[in-house]
């Protein structure tokens, strides 16, 4: 299997049809006092739109990603969009980064150097990683299926871009959000090219049954705790799991729609009080939001929450002695405290993983490349370095 190079261009038309539903926005109401505690902040979202239309430069972070080699490569009927970093040195480990939603692979932008030029940044060569970076099934640059495709179904199309098209029969990953559990498919679907696998969320959940251990009193505070904050915080996820195709014609046809959307995200999942996004410039929120507007992707991006919520994929099914299947390569985990999942007792994580090595972070939130790089990448070095050749 062959990849064909990828550069992006977009048009100069699509940057001013932008421009033009930008300054014609009309804007929404909003209550007294509501601010970021309804949704996305209005104030914010001006400002945004101001600094949209007066600083940004889409040519800069075009340029910016374009220094990657990017490619795309049919598999499974499928053009999949990737960028790889060669590593410095003799032996660099294959690494693969999976991002989420509502995120891309511009996740990843400030660790990827860092992780395959170690000796640029300080570090040692010895730790460097040949990085491959692909883009999911209907985000970005990616083409979409043609139906809700599940992570499961994706991790077997990593193992053909590593293997096949990349000729890595032995790798690593790390990943968080829908980039966990696919990875989590691929350790357990595929563990004899999984050496390791390091991840920022606890993806698969545990099967429990009468075999299985009953839960402890960390353990049930955990779940309740779970359970308030995704109630107050999950109705994207009810909402893109059963009628997607509803919101996608505002956020298709509105950028500053999608960017509310997509930008109430970040603010809800950071490693500060509620009301701060001084975490994230404007610049690099917007330059996310611009991968999925200037695809026309977000609707099909939002098709793998139909898939698991119709599906299943997001539990570990019960193993053949009723005690529950369980991932058997070695993982990782780097918990954030303000997590849009709440940081698991020890116990937990070990009911569906075989957890060698687990660090809990004193601050970060959902999209820990974004937030804590330089620190992420410190534990990824320290995990892997065992499962180097």
């Amino acid at each position: 299997m062959t990849a064909e190079p990828f550069r992006i261009a977009i048009a100069d038309q699509a940057l001013h049809d932008l421009e033009t539903r930008l300054r014609a926005t009309r804007w929404p109401n909003e209550a007294r006092g509501g601010g970021w505690r309804m949704g996305t902040d209005l104030t914010y979202m001006r400002a945004l739109v101001d600094h949209w239309l007066g600083a940004y430069d889409w040519r800069h972070w075009e340029a910016r990603l374009n220094r990657f080699a990017q490619y795309r490569a049919e598999i499974d009927g499928l053009k999949i969009h990737f960028l790889v970093e060669p590593g410095s040195g003799d032996v660099p480990l294959p690494l693969i980064l999976t991002h989420g939603w509502p995120g891309s692979f511009f996740e990843f932008d400030q660790v990827i150097e860092p992780l395959a030029h170690p000796e640029r940044f300080g570090g040692d060569i010895r730790d460097a990683f040949t990085v491959i970076c692909p883009t999911l099934p209907g985000y970005g640059f990616s083409d979409a299926p043609a139906k809700p495709l599940g992570p499961r179904a994706i991790a077997g199309m990593w193992r053909t871009l590593m293997v096949e098209v990349l000729g890595h029969e032995r790798f690593v990953a790390q990943a968080g959000d829908w980039g966990a559990i696919v990875t989590s498919w691929l350790a357990l679907d595929h563990p004899e090219n999984l050496a390791a696998m390091h991840l920022n969320m606890m993806p698969l959940r545990p099967h429990l049954g009468p075999e299985t251990a009953p839960l402890s009193e960390a353990e049930k505070a955990w779940i309740a705790a779970y359970k308030k904050r995704w109630a107050a915080q999950g109705g994207y996820f009810a909402i893109q799991g059963t009628k997607p195709q509803t919101l996608a014609y505002g956020l298709a046809d509105s950028p500053v729609g999608l960017a509310a959307w997509i930008i109430e995200k970040f603010q809800h999942r950071l490693a500060e009080p509620a009301g701060s996004l001084s975490l994230f410039s404007m610049d690099r929120l917007i330059t996310n939001v611009m991968l999925y507007w200037l695809t026309n992707s977000h609707d099909t991006a939002t098709w793998l929450y139909h898939a698991v919520t119709h599906e299943g994929g997001l539990g570990l099914g019960p193993g053949p002695d009723g005690r529950g299947e369980r991932v058997q390569v070695a993982t990782g985990f780097a918990f954030m405290p303000h997590d849009l999942v709440p940081p698991p007792p020890a116990g937990w994580p070990e009911r569906a993983y075989n957890v060698v090595h687990r660090t809990d972070f004193a601050e970060g939130g959902h999209f820990t490349a974004f937030e804590q790089g330089p620190e992420l990448i410190a534990d990824m070095r320290e995990f892997f370095r065992a499962y180097r050749p």
